[in-house]
Order: structure tokens, then C-alpha cells, then sequence
């Protein structure tokens, strides 16, 4: 049986994935905030499938080489790790601070997954097979996420230093929308997310993460 672990001896973390999934890219981003040395490596889990299982045999986007050899994947479960070992917090220390930004969390994450879902629908599969009224209700799943986000966007984010893990997921979400389905969630419809997002593209951690 093959290992997920991967050679001892690594002195840095090591993420996988393209820059272009929101799972990837929000964990870079994190760890650039969070002033953390890793190196990432864009492999692509469909371009590039035999060398990614060659380091995860699962073959999932994003994938943590920690610094001691072991392999992590899902994004959530790569930051509940960082926050671990990280010098500061990316979540607020309120409880019902926290809550929110669990609940936001989920919303952008949401987002990332309803967008995924019609990107696979339209590319993976033949036009004649795709299933519009299963396309309109992701479509409008994906459209009631970003209402909910929407309302509770604040004008604030992205207008200081104290940027946290639910403002970095909610930006995140929104550009890798707008970059793949922008014809489902159209930008004029939420002003708000498309402010905090062009403020959240000025800033180094993300300039630097960028994949146009």
C-alpha cells in the first residue's frame, strides 16, 4: 500500500495545487498573511495526475507537505493545522465573533462548491447530458450564498491589517466565481463583495497568489 507520507527530512511545507482552485489558493494566502515559509508547487490533479499520486494517492487539491513528512489534504483541515503552528490567529477570539466567521466561512466555502459544481457539469460533460434544471439550482444555490455574504460584507474589510480567515475565504470565493461562471453570479448584483474583492486583489498575499 502506497504512503501519504512523504520523504522525512523536509525543513519547509510544501503546498500542492494550482493556484487556481479556491481550496489552494485560500491556504496560500493564509500562510503568506500568516508569515509562514512554505513552497508551492502547481500540480494539477488532472494535468499532472501520476506525479500529484505520487505525493498524495488520493490525488486532492490542496495537499500539505508538513515540515516533519506527513501528508494533509482539505483545506480546512491544512488551516486547523496552521493555526496550530502559526505565530497569530487568523479567527476572532470572541465566541460569538467566532461564530460568525464559522458561519461566513461556510457560506464562501459553499460558494467555492456550487461554482466547482458547474464547471464540472459543463466541461466534464457532453453537452447533450448536461442536466439544466440541476445547472439552475446550483445556480441558485450559488446566488443565495453570496446574498447571504453580501448582506453581511463590511465596508471595513481589507481596509487594515487585522485581515482574518473568513474575509481572506469570502475573497477567495468570489474571484474564483467571477473567473469561471461570472455569467451565473453577475458582479452588479453584489457591490458590496465586488469592493471588498478588488480591495483584497491589492494585497501583496494575494497579488502574489494571483493565476491570470
Amino acid at each position: 500500500m502506497p504512503s501519504i507520507a512523504a520523504d522525512k527530512g523536509d525543513d519547509i511545507m510544501r503546498l500542492i495545487g494550482m493556484l487556481d482552485s479556491p481550496y489552494v489558493r485560500r491556504v496560500a494566502i493564509s500562510l503568506k498573511m500568516l508569515g509562514l515559509p512554505f513552497a508551492q508547487e502547481s500540480v494539477s490533479v488532472f494535468r499532472h495526475f501520476d506525479h500529484f499520486a505520487s505525493i498524495n494517492p488520493v490525488v486532492k487539491a490542496p495537499t500539505l507537505v508538513t515540515d516533519d513528512g506527513v501528508v494533509l489534504m482539505d483545506s480546512t483541515l491544512i488551516l486547523e493545522h496552521i493555526a496550530r503552528i502559526a505565530p497569530a490567529s487568523l479567527m476572532p477570539a470572541d465566541a460569538g465573533a467566532h461564530t460568525m466567521a464559522l458561519r461566513r466561512i461556510g457560506l464562501a466555502l459553499a460558494a467555492c462548491e456550487k461554482s466547482v459544481a458547474i464547471v464540472y457539469e459543463r466541461n466534464l460533460r457532453p453537452a447533450e447530458k448536461q442536466h439544466a434544471p440541476w445547472l439552475d439550482r446550483v445556480g441558485g444555490q450559488l446566488n443565495a450564498a453570496y446574498a447571504m455574504l453580501e448582506d453581511a460584507a463590511d465596508p471595513a474589510w481589507f481596509g487594515g491589517d487585522a485581515i482574518l480567515r473568513p474575509e481572506i475565504t469570502i475573497a477567495v470565493a468570489w474571484r474564483f466565481t467571477q473567473h469561471v461562471v461570472k455569467d451565473i453570479v453577475a458582479a452588479g448584483d453584489y457591490p458590496r463583495l465586488a469592493a471588498l474583492s478588488a480591495r483584497a486583489e491589492k494585497h501583496s498575499a494575494f497579488h502574489e497568489t494571483d493565476y491570470d
